[in-house]
């Protein structure tokens, strides 16, 4: 590897090239703990490294892993090999074009901190991943993050224009128009995003922009048990109503909640959260009223209405806190987000009743019911239970996957769901996934053994 590092040396310079055990520890896991040790983590000063920098990794068969800001969930941007830190010098917003709604950038630029700069403009880039404080806009494409607005605003591949990628053979390609419409070709921005590193390497992005909304309030609504808050949150939605976030919290975290704060009613086995924007607030107001008039036939224990900021914050507080919370069942977190169909939500949550009896773990879940993205939490009590946490994972895989559902919605597949996407796929469906990386990256240098297979 020494030859390898001196010339990226002059790639790059000395102080964009670490083999120290400093950087390749913080650089060999992200939020899902998962752990791989690179071999040595590089910076990029611009496209032109990038390109270079792969040209080389063909010659030798090096595997190349773009990374963000390693706020994955799902060990997305963990590999051996070189990590490429676009983090660094990929950081600057290039062009806000408010006559378009867009904005060209580079891939570092951090969620949040675009939505700031955005802010005085009236605008946002709506995609929201809980990591959104520190997590990078480029991770977000990877990974097609999502987040508590996807119900009203997509996820990230709704908000995607064009893009520059450096593909597995060094060769730059633009995809994409500054258009919001276009149906020439094939649709390479949509198999790009979410492709977690695998096809290419993101070096700038134009994304679309929305318009903030000039009024909002939230809604907490309680119910005694989880099928009436599932048909409820159905039926506002067959309504025609779609709010800016429809959130949920199961039995369990409602009673970790409890211990601690003692803010839902003792008897909740359900909590709907729901947050509604307009430009009208009479619009808002005969939202509320007819959300009102849908769930008096589902009984709810509760029903807030927020009257201003405080008491929204107070609303949320539970949602936001959630995690954190359901600590309390366990010292290791199996954290999963399954998606379903939002009337087989319901369903599934009765067999995680099943699953949890049969393995005994607790398995709190929260989340999106919106659009049927569920944060599914198998609780272990010590480290000796991995194996059989895992062997529950599958199993509850394997029932969101009868009920019409995915193994994942917005964390992306990485390491930590690699080995079920054969429950997902058939073996014909897997070799077009390996063809068409072979495609992109000839040498499968890029991200490699990722996506449930090795190349």
């Amino acid at each position: 590897m020494k030859k390898h590092i001196k010339h990226f040396q002059t790639i790059l310079g000395e102080d964009n090239v670490y083999t120290d055990s400093f950087h390749l520890s913080v650089y060999g896991f992200d939020s899902s703990r998962l752990e791989k040790a690179p071999s040595c983590v590089l910076f990029p000063r611009n496209e032109q490294d990038i390109i270079d920098i792969v040209r080389y990794a063909n010659i030798y068969a090096l595997p190349i892993t773009a990374r963000g800001a390693g706020s994955g969930m799902s060990g997305g941007c963990v590999n051996s090999g070189v990590i490429l830190a676009m983090q660094k010098h990929f950081s600057k917003i290039l062009q806000i074009d408010e006559e378009n709604l867009c904005v060209t950038l580079q891939p570092g630029v951090i969620n949040a901190q675009l939505n700031q700069i955005l802010k005085p403009l009236n605008l946002f880039f709506p995609p929201d991943p809980a990591s959104n404080t520190f997590s990078t806009i480029g991770g977000n494409i990877a990974e097609n993050a999502g987040g508590m607005n996807a119900v009203k605003y997509g996820v990230s591949k709704n908000h995607l224009l064009s893009m520059r990628v450096v593909l597995g053979n060094s060769e730059v390609i633009e995809i994409g128009h500054k258009t919001y419409k276009d149906v020439a070709g094939y649709d390479l921005l949509g198999l790009m995003c979410g492709s977690e590193g695998t096809l290419g390497i993101i070096t700038e992005l134009t994304l679309k922009l929305s318009v903030i909304p000039k009024f909002s309030t939230s809604l907490l609504l309680c119910f005694k048990d989880i099928q009436n808050l599932a048909s409820a949150s159905c039926s506002i939605l067959a309504d025609g109503i779609i709010p800016n976030a429809m959130e949920f919290l199961d039995g369990w975290s409602i009673r970790a909640l409890n211990r601690k704060y003692q803010i839902y009613p003792k008897d909740a086995q359900g909590v709907l959260i729901v947050k509604l924007t307009s430009n009208s607030l009479e619009a808002i107001k005969d939202e509320i009223r007819q959300i009102k008039q849908i769930t008096r036939s589902f009984s709810p224990l509760l029903f807030w209405e927020a009257k201003n900021i405080q008491e929204e914050e107070k609303i949320w507080f539970g949602r936001k806190n959630a995690s954190q919370a359901n600590s309390i069942y366990g010292v290791k977190k199996l954290n999963e987000d399954i998606t379903l169909p939002r009337n087989q939500v319901a369903n599934f949550l009765k067999q995680v009743e099943e699953v949890s009896a049969k393995y005994g773990f607790a398995i709190p879940c929260f989340g999106h019911i919106g659009d049927g993205n569920i944060h599914t939490n198998v609780m272990l009590a010590d480290f000796d239970n991995l194996d059989k946490g895992y062997e529950a994972v599958k199993e509850l895989f394997e029932v969101a996957l009868r009920l019409g559902g995915t193994l994942s919605g917005e964390h992306g597949i990485g390491i930590a769901k690699s080995s079920f996407m054969p429950l997902a796929f058939p073996p014909y469906h897997l070799e077009l996934f390996r063809a068409i990386k072979k495609v992109f990256d000839p040498n499968n240098i890029l991200n490699p053994n990722k996506m449930g297979f090795g190349i």
